[in-house]
């Protein structure tokens, strides 16, 4: 006789789901949207005929992601300026363990750009190949593809993310902690001396602003030509301001704010113990999930 699964067999996989659609959406809440429907289809299913929650779990999210994926492409595709993935805080496991370099680089800030690269089907095939390690024949099974289809399309994903794009970081954790350190004293006394020394000579800067607030449209390269813009924005948006540290998408950043109003998040990428790449995000409407996480930890 089969026996139903209970109706809160659901939470034990939120977590999971969760981290799955925010790799393959790159937006916090959009995540949030598709566990909860995922979690709508449960409730409706008949759940005695479930062999594997989670399996089926993790193949109802990815499919209500790949129907989100279609028009969010559209969508970034009028984006004004930078598009940025939404900062999500890292340190307390909210995207799973990250242990190590190669997991923190699955949900980094530069992977998911590049990920952005991808058809809908690429990015399932990578997400759920590098970030779950599902076999292709898994994979197939999930998007309903015949498992040679599914290792063309991890080929092609592979292919296409290792091509340059404004590179990926990695430097020991101490000195990923000191670099933050430095880089919010600096922010939080507005030595612009002290944050030009933090950074590379062929340093980058993105900023997303969505078109919501004062932000450059297009990337800064050069040491000197990041060092104007934060000159120039330094006296007319900075005044008042508290700046913290945080973990966002695995790595170091610095966030500031405005009484409980998260007004930024910047996240920093190092190379050979230089700032080598910020992004960061001041759109008002990317940040509400990063905020309710950090204010959670006070």
């Amino acid at each position: 006789m089969e026996i139903a699964l209970p109706a809160d067999a659901f939470e034990a996989h939120r977590p999971r789901l969760f981290g799955l659609a925010y790799r393959l959406l790159g937006s916090a809440q959009e995540a949030e949207d598709a566990v909860q429907d995922a979690y709508l289809r449960f409730s409706g299913a008949d759940r005695a005929a479930i062999e594997h929650l989670g399996a089926w779990l993790a193949k109802t999210v990815t499919n209500l992601c790949l129907n989100r994926l279609t028009s969010a492409r559209a969508r970034r595709e009028r984006y004004v300026g930078d598009w940025l993935p939404e900062p999500v805080v890292t340190s307390d496991g909210t995207l799973g363990p990250l242990e190590s370099a190669e997991r923190r680089d699955q949900v980094s800030m530069a992977l998911l750009v590049l990920l952005e690269r991808l058809t809908p089907a690429e990015r399932a095939v990578y997400v759920l190949r590098e970030a779950f390690g599902y076999a292709h024949r898994e994979i197939a099974d999930v998007l309903e593809l015949s498992e040679a289809n599914c290792r063309q399309l991890y080929r092609r994903a592979v292919r296409r993310v290792a091509e340059p794009a404004g590179g990926r970081f990695e430097a020991a954790p101490e000195r990923r902690e000191e670099l933050v350190a430095s880089f919010v004293t600096a922010a939080r006394e507005g030595d612009l001396a002290g944050l030009e020394r933090l950074l590379a000579e062929d340093v980058t800067w993105w900023s997303d602003g969505g078109g919501k607030v004062t932000a450059a449209l297009r990337p800064i390269e050069g040491r000197a030509k990041v060092m104007r813009f934060l000159a120039g924005i330094s006296g007319r948006f900075t005044a008042g301001l508290e700046f913290t540290a945080a973990e966002v998408n695995g790595a170091g950043a610095l966030a500031w704010w405005t009484g409980d109003t998260l007004m930024g998040v910047a996240v920093i990428e190092p190379r050979d113990g230089l700032i080598a790449g910020v992004r960061a995000v001041v759109n008002p409407e990317k940040l509400e999930f990063a905020r309710r996480q950090l204010l959670d930890r006070v």
